[in-house]
Order: structure tokens, then C-alpha cells, then sequence
């Protein structure tokens, strides 16, 4: 989607995005349909509220508010910082106290594209024999489960795992209009995955299922994972607002057991 259009041009195609019209969007706004209409075409400039509530009944990312914030002649109000910042500093503690919290087990967090931010030692299951050129900076997690040089042929499961992730990376975009997020979801895509002996008896995902099965090779063993994602919502900062934390356990006491430090023995 452009952003160097008019706000009114750049609401009408969020509308459209949403599949709804103009008299749906009045409804669920509480404002007249000819007010959104004056406002699609240029007649009514919106002030800076109605900007922000027409785009929350449409769903319009924080980042994207701000864009139309600045097509309407206002100043952009969520702010953005790298997660660094010193003004973050609390929330990197609670992350980080997170990811450690979850060892051994992988645990990581990822930005709006995909891609690792901060992650935990379990990580190192994912990057047994990886193309050293996937390894980033960034690191990002879509193209290193899906790409042949990445976790692909360790994935015992690969067509189960692409069946879950690339719808949801194609609502992702969809949902944010993010160029780079349509041409990670077509590169994602084009790398295929006829699948592995087996794989066809493994039941295809239900968009509705909150948890994705990861079956992998790793040192010799086959481990069993399943993998949950939690995001923030956190207002008025869009650091925090697109980041999502990456949780993944043992589906079966034996992938449990392969985490295990072994025991040392008892010295005198």
C-alpha cells in the first residue's frame, strides 16, 4: 500500500482492505457515511482524532495511524524506538527475565518482520547445519524454518509447518499492508516443500489452532515441539506494540528428556 497519497485516499483503501463500505464503516464508527465520504475524496480534511478513531474501527496498525496522522497534516503521536533505548530498559529486563526463565527450552523475540531481536541459548536447536548466510544480521525466523539452506531439512514435518505459516504471514501482510512482509511471505513461497515420507497421514493445520508442531532432527535425535506466540498490544509505543515473544516446549516426555542436562555423578 502507498503512503504518499492523501489520508483520504490511504482510509479508503484500508476500508477497502477490510472489505467494508463506506455506510459499515460510518456504523461501526458512529459518524455519518457522507462524513466518510468527504473525507475519502478530499472534501473534509479529518482532525487527528477522527484520523485515529476512523483507524482503530479499521484495524490500521500503529505504524500505519501514524502515516495517516502525517497525509492529514498531523504530527504522528506512537512513538518508536529501538528496543535499547534507555526508556525500554524495563521492558528488555522482563523479556530477557522471560527467555531465561523458559532455558532450556528455545525461547525468542521477534520484531514485526520476523526477525530475532533477542532470544534465548535454547535457540542453538535451530541452527544445527544452517547456511551461514542465514544467520543475519537479521536472523529472520520465517526464512530460516522454510528456507532449503535453513531448518527445512531437518523438518520432519516441512509441508505441516508451511501450511501454518505462510497463510499467517499472508494475513500478516495483509493486515499491515508491509511491502517487505508480501515479499518475504512470495520468497517463502517460491521455495515449495513437496514434503517427506509420512507427512501425508499428518493432519493439515486449522487456521484456529494456537499452537504450530515442530518435528526436527537435532544431534541424532528427532524432537517433538510445539510453539506459541504472545504479543503486547502495548499502546502508544510501537517497539513494543510489534514485538512478539516465541515460546517452545516438549511435546512428548522424550524431547523433554533430550533438554535435560545429564546428571553428573556424585563425587567424595
Amino acid at each position: 500500500m502507498r503512503h504518499d497519497r492523501p489520508v483520504g485516499e490511504l482510509l479508503r483503501a484500508w476500508r477497502h482492505a477490510r472489505g467494508l463500505s463506506q455506510l459499515d464503516l460510518a456504523l461501526q464508527a458512529g459518524v455519518s457515511a457522507r462524513h466518510v465520504s468527504f473525507v475519502e475524496t478530499g472534501r473534509t480534511i479529518p482532525s487527528s482524532a477522527m484520523v485515529l478513531h476512523l483507524a482503530e474501527h479499521l484495524g490500521v496498525p500503529l505504524r500505519e495511524r501514524n502515516r495517516l496522522l502525517t497525509a492529514a497534516g498531523h504530527a504522528p503521536v506512537f512513538r518508536e524506538r529501538p528496543l535499547q533505548d534507555p526508556d525500554l530498559a524495563g521492558a528488555r529486563a522482563v523479556l530477557g527475565q522471560v527467555l531465561r526463565a523458559h532455558e532450556p527450552y528455545p525461547a525468542l523475540v521477534v520484531d514485526r518482520r520476523w526477525n530475532v531481536v533477542l532470544a534465548n541459548a535454547g535457540l542453538e536447536v535451530f541452527l544445527e547445519g544452517v547456511d551461514a548466510a542465514l544467520l543475519g544480521p537479521p536472523l529472520n525466523m520465517m526464512r530460516l524454518g522454510l528456507h532449503p539452506g535453513g531448518l527445512a531439512p531437518r523438518l520432519l514435518n516441512l509441508a505441516q509447518v508451511r501450511a501454518f505459516l505462510l497463510p499467517r504471514l499472508a494475513r500478516q501482510a495483509a493486515r499491515a499492508g508491509d511491502p517487505e512482509l508480501h515479499a518475504l511471505h512470495e520468497e517463502l513461497q517460491a521455495y515449495g516443500g513437496a514434503g517427506r515420507e509420512g507427512e501425508r497421514e499428518m493432519p493439515v493445520p486449522d487456521p484456529a489452532d494456537v499452537a504450530l508442531p515442530i518435528r526436527i532432527r537435532h544431534r541424532g535425535a528427532e524432537l517433538s515441539l510445539i510453539t506459541t506466540v504472545t504479543t503486547f498490544g502495548a499502546a502508544f509505543d510501537l517497539t513494543l506494540d510489534e514485538i512478539a515473544v516465541e515460546l517452545y516446549y516438549p511435546a512428548d516426555e522424550a524431547t523433554a528428556r533430550h533438554f535435560r542436562p545429564v546428571p553428573r555423578a556424585a563425587t567424595l
